[in-house]
């Protein structure tokens, strides 16, 4: 309301204060002044103020203020000065009508329109002044000359505003444009690191899925008690350090990009999972599957441990998308249940067998395998269980009141 009403006493006062520079031709009250001009200008470039109040307290204020001049000026009595001038106001509301009912602000892309209509309405507005004057015993013989005179100052004063208000907004275009083109240059400048860091990281994906199967495989031979050659140990160990640098290679480069340095993050709850339903949607649009997200989150709530958590939530909805064959929806819900932080996962996948449901937290269980029939590392569950456990926290598999698979996350909050 208040940015609403601060034009509006900008254009009034001003409209006063210019209406003061003026000429009287017909030695009466009439005038022609820039106060009209003011106010036409007023009407065209604050779009957002009423056009018929703004008129009205224009005129009112207008009359006010002249009368209030005079009675400074001589003796007459208030009554005698107000209505002297009160016919101004019916100048200006008249001329804010014609500016609504003709629509005047839809058309400011033709200038030359604008200007011609300017003119016809400061025309009729003077002669409504004019014939309110006559009404109130005023005598102003209207002749060719005066109708002349009304209509060269009524293109004047139009073709003049309209002018401005056009040099004005091509300024602020060009200003605009030339912020745009910056911004495009930037862009443009972002996008090529991006590219060289996005190689990086394809390259270092490449490497975590070979050393990923790697390393179970030799998990798995250990378990089973075989010997171990010592270069497969090797061979994950160099991987890993190459794994390393390429991923300091990519923080270097988006620290730079991003124009900051490295600091304690701190993320809102509602953030953080933000952050996991957008990466998701993401997802979901690579693997070409038409997925409705929801989220909610009304917590006023904040943690430092983003990274292990956004591990935990990105690896749920992540194997939601995959378990969903080609739409479907996900949901994903945090709230307080006493002192815990909970998060749910639901969606409307297949669902996981009633008799697997006790082993999708075993290390090595999976329901995902690739084109070629090859099994996930069955790593994700097993690894968001422990980190969830590290906040003394738990992780359960449910289904919900509609049969649908529920994973759900119990935090103490005071661990956050």
């Amino acid at each position: 309301m208040r940015e609403r009403m601060l034009p509006i006493l900008l254009l009034i006062i001003a409209t006063a204060f210019f209406g003061e520079m003026k000429v009287n031709p017909f030695g009466s009250s009439f005038r022609f002044s820039l106060g009209s001009a003011v106010f036409f200008f007023g009407l065209i470039w604050f779009r957002t103020v009423p056009v018929v109040w703004t008129g009205l307290f224009t005129g009112l204020f207008i009359s006010l203020f002249r009368t209030s001049i005079d009675l400074l000026m001589n003796d007459k009595s208030f009554s005698d000065h107000f209505l002297s001038h009160l016919p101004a106001a019916c100048y200006y509301l008249a001329f804010a009508l014609f500016v609504h009912v003709l629509r005047l602000r839809n058309y400011m892309e033709l200038p030359i329109h604008v200007a011609l209509l300017g003119a016809s309405i400061d025309f009729a507005s003077n002669i409504i002044e004019l014939f309110v004057r006559h009404l109130m015993g005023e005598t102003i013989a209207v002749t060719h000359e005066t109708i002349f005179m009304l209509l060269l100052f009524g293109i004047l004063r139009s073709f003049c505003v309209v002018g401005l208000y056009n040099i004005l907004m091509i300024q602020q275009m060009q200003t605009l444009g030339e912020a745009r083109r910056q911004e495009l240059e930037r862009l443009v400048m972002m996008n090529a690191s991006l590219y060289e860091e996005a190689f990086y990281l394809r390259k270092s994906m490449s490497h975590m899925e070979d050393i990923t199967r790697k390393s179970y495989e030799l998990y798995t031979m250990l378990m089973d008690g075989k010997r171990i050659e010592p270069r497969t140990a090797l061979y994950i160990a160099e991987h890993v350090h190459e794994v390393k640098k390429d991923s300091q290679r990519i923080l270097a480069g988006l620290s730079e990009l991003m124009n900051q340095e490295q600091r304690d993050l701190r993320l809102s709850i509602a953030e953080l999972c933000g952050m996991v339903i957008r990466a998701n949607q993401k997802y979901a649009e690579l693997l070409k599957k038409e997925i409705a997200f929801q989220f909610t989150c009304d917590l006023d709530l904040s943690t430092r441990h983003v990274y292990a958590l956004l591990s935990v939530l990105n690896n749920l909805v992540a194997n939601a998308v995959e378990a969903i064959p080609l739409s479907g929806w996900i949901q994903l819900r945090a709230e307080l249940d006493g002192g815990d932080l909970v998060f749910t996962v639901t969606d409307s996948g297949p669902g996981i067998p009633e008799d697997e449901r006790d082993w999708v937290f075993e290390l090595g269980f999976t329901t995902k395998y690739d084109e070629h029939g090859n099994p996930s590392t069955g790593i994700g569950l097993t690894h968001a269980k422990e980190i969830v456990h590290s906040f003394n926290g738990n992780i359960r598999l449910t289904t919900d009141e509609n049969g649908q698979t529920q994973f759900q996350i119990n935090i103490p909050s005071k661990q956050l």
